[in-house]
């Protein structure tokens, strides 16, 4: 699974643009096409997750064997209602085992989460947006990335 998995992070605010957009739309479609990505994975809490799965569920529309799912950072057991809703949205969802525990650091984890179950990540890390008083998520999450030897699309380009 992991070779044929991408998953996307990112800041919590970005600069959302039609280039940005454009250009994942192109880097979504050569994964699925040449690489035969078929699973994204998902997480939460950021403007550029929300983008990508946005994108990700219209490219669907035109393959639509890529399944969307959402790796949560919240909530380790939910309500069959909750899981409903989650699937209107998604194809799966689920709640590392993992991270239970893991107290403030839940969405470090839940990032390496994805990250060890994708062979591509995603990420949108602009030094200029990032904090200058302790290590952003996105950060800490993208030094993983290499550290693992992922390949990484980075954007903004």
């Amino acid at each position: 699974m992991k070779d044929k998995t991408c998953c996307f992070f990112g800041h919590r605010t970005i600069n959302k643009t039609e280039g940005l957009k454009l250009q994942l739309c192109k880097i979504i479609e050569r994964l699925i096409v040449d690489e035969k990505v078929d699973t994204f994975l998902f997480g939460s809490k950021s403007r550029f997750n929300d983008l990508c799965q946005e994108l990700v569920t219209q490219i669907k529309e035109k393959y639509p064997h890529i399944k969307r799912v959402y790796v949560r950072a919240e909530y380790p057991y939910i309500s069959n209602n909750y899981k409903n809703y989650l699937l209107e949205s998604y194809e799966d969802t689920y709640y590392p085992e993992r991270i239970i525990g893991s107290g403030r650091a839940v969405y470090v984890e839940r990032n390496y989460e994805m990250i060890n179950n994708s062979h591509y990540c995603i990420v949108y890390y602009d030094e200029t947006n990032a904090p200058t008083k302790h290590k952003s998520g996105t950060k800490i999450a993208l030094d993983y990335a290499i550290r693992k030897g992922k390949r990484i699309i980075t954007l903004p380009f």
